[in-house]
């Protein structure tokens, strides 16, 4: 049976996934603080990614990945979505601009 994602193959609005990794601290109850101690990365970075001005890289979605159990490629997929999107924004607003 192939699995299916629907946060990423969805043509929804796109949204940077440090949205989702905000609601899923929420839902464990879990402050930035204590994800950036357990996964051992600065506070900064976690917080930075949860605001949307920084990428989720791969070292990063493994270790969401061993903290949250949600695969590493679900994370980079959200991330890569989302690049996409606004590459495509831009590309759009440049032609346009033409």
């Amino acid at each position: 049976m192939a699995e299916t994602f629907p946060y990423i193959e969805s043509d929804a609005p796109v949204s940077h996934p440090g949205g989702l990794l905000a609601e899923e601290l929420e839902v464990r109850e879990m402050s930035q603080r204590e994800l950036a101690r357990r996964i051992g990365r600065p506070f900064q970075v976690i917080n930075e990614i949860v605001r949307g001005r920084k990428a989720i890289t791969a070292e990063t979605a493994l270790q969401l990945e061993a903290e949250f159990g949600t695969r590493a490629y679900i994370w980079l997929g959200l991330q890569a979505k989302y690049d996409l999107g606004v590459a495509r924004r831009k590309m759009e607003e440049s032609r346009a601009a033409s």
